[in-house]
């Protein structure tokens, strides 16, 4: 049998998953790797914890799980591939099927045949178009050298305040590894008008900023930078947006990236409007020899049914497996994504899957958001925390569109987001989570897990059975205009109540929900009422009773107190201890 000749351009995520599937399918194949950076089969992800110090030695994002380093040489000894590093690749001729290359350290340039050959060429960091951009204290932190250069300055005493520009994933995980371990003054500007935007709905994402903020994180939203000039003061540089001058000693640019598709378009693959490869559900490209994955490629969106550009590393190595089994001439397809992420921010854990209600929307659905709060655990077992869990549905179909949630248990929360996401593209009903089978056991879930109870806050919303409104609705009518007709009945005991009835007199009234059927002639009938408890459950009871005793003008607040002391919204210190309780 002929031996097959694979080259595959980039190797760091996928480009390694699909060397060592290849050999180990087909043995006999010769497998040249060719990266022009000298650092390969990296953890890109880890940067954040490396710049930290969570991750001590950079090594060790290049290592195996058996502490063994992913060097040319490695590849060569363990897996029979062939790697050229500080080699770019130039021209692809698909006719001849060789691909040109030249060594960046030699200027030496050659050829290589192929039979087949894959395009692991990922991706390439946006860049501010502004003025100061190209400064030596405004660097990004995409690749093991930027880590490096960051790292470094700072370790050496040379920043004491830091500025990063954008409040993405990247952005995010960066203000707490500048904040966190080295103590640094760290501001983050973003451009919309929320962290984690398009990630997250606005409520949660609240909750986020109000956590960051807490740990010391300065934030800036609805800013934009437009220019970065060198220092006059103590620090080296200064920060210009539309609002304010920022003084720092390093910018950290995180402002998403984009599909490093320039080798595919020269040779004539087609490539989407947005510059990503485009590829069938093999992976395969235009041309039927040449097979592309990872950041460089759009993938399909199973909820919306679009093509999405979604860059992540466990995405590269999954697409990386299928590449390699269809090189060896097996079948395996790759048939979309539902757009699952997790990031730890301080103390607290995020997730996502599916859409988030403002992209529903957009998208043409009809849809609906319903957050509950609820334990992680049995409500009696020592280590429970709140869980904060919204899915996103459609009010038609009765379809599950996405899920969101935050928490301090990140396994807990993780292992809720990724249940739901196993069934969405499925198209799962509510009635799918209502009665999805969870494993119970006090110390990992309550008998009615918070994934059934979410689908049932949902379908009680739909059935209009519980009018919910979220945050915001309450923040504006009640807070922000101060509206007479506007009353918070708050169902909760009276200690915990106090301090908001003090706050807000002849507004907030107090009438426990397990009195309310004896006080039904204490509730004015001529007010709105926002209905309030500690979570949303007692208020969604009372609501029910109230609506039983013709008392219709009356909302339930969505996540109840948890969630305004969550956003900052509320606050009082003195009874954070009975807000627990």
């Amino acid at each position: 049998m002929e031996k097959k000749r694979i080259v595959i351009v980039g190797a760091v995520a996928l480009g390694p998953k699909v060397a060592c599937r290849v050999k180990r399918l087909m043995p006999r194949a010769e497998v040249t790797m060719i990266d022009q950076d000298e650092f390969i089969s990296y953890g890109g992800c880890g940067i954040p914890y490396f710049i930290s110090g969570d991750v001590s030695d950079i090594r060790e994002l290049m290592s195996t799980s058996f502490h063994m380093e992913r060097t040319p040489q490695f590849f060569e000894d363990t897996k029979d591939v062939r790697v050229l590093v500080r080699t770019r690749a130039l021209h692809i001729d698909r006719e001849n099927k060789t691909v040109s290359t030249v060594n960046l350290d030699t200027g030496v340039e050659d050829s290589i045949p192929y039979d087949l050959l894959v395009l692991a060429t990922g991706s390439t960091p946006n860049r501010l178009p502004i003025e100061g951009a190209d400064l030596p204290q405004v660097l990004d932190v995409t690749n093991l050298h930027s880590a490096l250069a960051v790292k470094e300055r700072i370790s050496k005493g040379e920043v004491d305040k830091a500025v990063i520009i954008g409040a993405g994933a990247i952005g995010c995980e960066m203000a707490e590894a500048l904040t966190d371990l080295w103590g640094l003054e760290t501001t983050v500007v973003e451009i919309a008008d929320q962290v984690l935007p398009v990630m997250l709905d606005r409520n949660l994402a609240r909750m986020v900023q109000r956590h960051m903020e807490e740990k010391g994180v300065q934030i800036h939203l609805g800013e934009m930078v437009r220019k970065i000039l060198p220092g006059k003061g103590a620090h080296a540089i200064e920060v210009i947006t539309g609002e304010r001058t920022i003084h720092a000693d390093l910018v950290i640019t995180s402002v998403g990236v984009r599909p490093n598709s320039e080798l595919a378009r020269k040779a004539g693959l087609n490539v989407s409007p947005q510059g990503a490869v485009l590829v069938n559900h093999r992976l395969q490209t235009s041309d039927p020899h040449i097979y592309a994955g990872g950041d460089c490629i759009e993938v399909m969106h199973l909820i919306t049914g679009k093509p999405v550009y979604f860059p992540q590393g466990s995405l590269a190595n999954r697409q990386g497996r299928v590449i390699g089994s269809n090189l060896a001439n097996h079948f395996a397809t790759f048939n979309g994504v539902v757009g699952s992420f997790s990031i730890k921010i301080f103390d607290l854990a995020v997730g996502s899957t599916g859409i988030p209600l403002q992209t529903a929307i957009k998208e043409g659905f009809d849809a609906q958001d319903a957050l509950v709060v609820q334990a992680d655990r049995a409500h009696f077992y020592p280590t429970q925390d709140l869980m904060y869990l919204q899915l996103i549905v459609d009010r038609k179909t009765r379809r599950v569109l996405g899920a969101q949630g935050i928490g301090a248990n990140g396994d807990a929360l993780l292992g809720r987001i990724n249940s739901i996401a196993a069934l969405l593209p499925h198209k799962p009903s509510l009635e799918d989570i209502s009665n999805m089978e969870v494993a119970y056991s006090p110390p990992f879930a309550s008998a009615m897990d918070i994934v059934n109870a979410s689908a049932n806050n949902a379908e009680n919303i739909l059935d209009g059975l519980n009018r919910a409104v979220d945050l915001e609705v309450f923040e504006k009518c009640f807070l922000e205009e101060c509206r007479e007709d506007s009353i918070c009945l708050d169902v909760r005991g009276e200690s915990n109540a106090a301090p908001y009835v003090a706050r807000f007199p002849h507004r907030w009234i107090n009438v426990p929900q397990e009195t309310l059927k004896h006080k039904m002639q204490e509730i004015p009938r001529d007010k709105r009422l926002f209905v309030i408890c500690n979570s949303g459950v007692r208020s969604y009871e009372a609501l029910r009773q109230l609506e039983a005793a013709g008392i219709s003008d009356a909302v339930n607040v969505q996540g109840g107190v948890a969630v305004l002391k969550k956003c900052g919204l509320v606050k009082f210190e003195d009874d954070e201890e009975k807000e627990k309780s």
